[in-house]
């Protein structure tokens, strides 16, 4: 009988030629330092003997491991459930999901915000429930904006990476058709770009969607919580009367799980309506609603930003003085290689030394633009910034970037 199933073997061994397969390696606790156990596949994973330093986390603020957000989610989970148990159309919506949606649309200054059960689909339902006729995206937006793009059905012209000049000629161009006047126009950014460290320039932006009449929506997945009054780069710049959608996650700086949009009462409203990742899936356990909520208070009133950005200067002066080029102009610091085994190798040298850092490379970054990525945290103190500078300086050496 012919086998018409798939050779997944075959698929496999071309990652393994690409230096492209990814293998599960668990760690016991997700913090600044923790114990990794090696690839085991379906086996039982064992723990290594030595303690490695984590700069490859997006839980910028450290706050996984604080007693407050743990207390929070215990609280939640003692009087309200662990899991939401249906929709949240349903059974599903409870006062935690409503204080933190509160809080997250006093952050945002916004008439209200939705929590959906993850970024990626709070980005896909978001943008399916607008039914935009054309979409404008940034060449490097995240995955789950590309997906949105594609399910929704949307014509999409994609503009070149943080340039408004590019937007706004594509904009001009699309403007000129005689059949533009009746269509939705919907510009989607990302506002810190995860690869290269990049901010969009969203004043730029918003000028170009005001002069052709488009909506803007961002993503400040890699955002929230970082900026002013623990917001985003919108609150930082003041644009939250010029941008229709802010959204972002709550399993990065926030350090719990979910994803969140913000804007007025009406758009909240429709999305929760006609957004399918919201209405068929089970909603937000209240312990994650509840340990965002913290956590996005903390972020609002304490010092874990404080210290993340001077951690980030201290890095990034460190690996400019020894050489490196680092991108970007954000918490994440894209340390440019170039060659793919060189960045494979200086990735496995800083491991040997017990400092994690992923290597970027195809398809994520073109392949004579690989890179390795230092993500600090605020739970990293100074002598675990100078560990992993250390770590750099040798093994840049060893491979002979330096």
């Amino acid at each position: 009988m012919e086998d018409r199933g798939f050779d997944l073997e075959g698929r496999l061994d071309v990652l393994v030629e690409d230096d492209q397969k990814r293998s599960l390696a668990p760690v016991d606790r997700i913090a600044e330092r923790g114990y990794f156990a090696a690839p085991s596949g379906g086996e039982l994973p064992v723990l290594d003997s030595e303690e490695a330093l984590v700069f490859a986390s997006n839980n910028y603020l450290g706050l996984t491991a604080d007693q407050r957000v743990q207390d929070a989610a215990r609280q939640a989970g003692a009087t309200v459930g662990t899991g939401a148990g249906a929709s949240r159309l349903l059974t599903g919506d409870t006062l935690v999901h409503r204080d933190l949606e509160r809080l997250l649309a006093e952050t945002k200054g916004t008439d209200r915000a939705l929590a959906f059960s993850s970024g990626y689909a709070a980005n896909v339902g978001t943008i399916t429930a607008l039914e935009p006729d054309v979409i404008f995206s940034d060449e490097r937006n995240h995955a789950s904006i590309v997906d949105g793009c594609r399910l929704s059905d949307a014509e999409t012209v994609v503009y070149d990476h943080c340039d408004a000049a590019s937007l706004r000629a594509e904009l001009a161009e699309r403007a000129g058709r005689a059949s533009s006047t009746d269509e939705s126009w919907l510009i989607v950014t990302d506002t810190v770009f995860p690869t290269n460290g990049t901010v969009a320039p969203l004043g730029s932006i918003c000028e170009a969607a005001e002069e052709f009449g488009a909506w803007v929506m961002v993503d400040e997945a890699h955002a929230t919580g970082l900026y002013a009054d623990g917001g985003g780069v919108v609150q930082a710049e003041g644009l939250e009367d010029r941008i229709h959608i802010q959204l972002g996650t709550l399993s990065q700086a926030l350090a719990s799980q979910g994803g969140y949009i913000a804007g007025s009462d009406a758009l909240v409203e429709l999305v929760a309506n006609e957004a399918r990742p919201f209405a068929h899936s089970t909603g937000l356990t209240p312990m994650a609603a509840a340990a965002a909520s913290e956590a996005l208070h903390l972020a609002r009133h304490g010092d874990a930003r404080e210290q993340l950005w001077e951690n980030v200067a201290h890095l990034r002066d460190g690996l400019e003085s020894m050489g490196f080029e680092v991108l970007g102009d954000s918490q994440l610091l894209p340390v440019l290689v170039g060659d793919r085994k060189d960045t494979l190798d200086l990735a496995a040298g800083v491991r040997d030394r017990n400092v994690i850092v992923p290597a970027l490379r195809p398809p994520v970054v073109p392949d004579d633009r690989c890179r390795l990525r230092v993500s600090p945290t605020a739970a990293h103190d100074r002598d675990d910034i100078v560990a992993c500078l250390e770590a750099f300086q040798a093994a840049g050496t060893e491979v002979g970037l330096l």
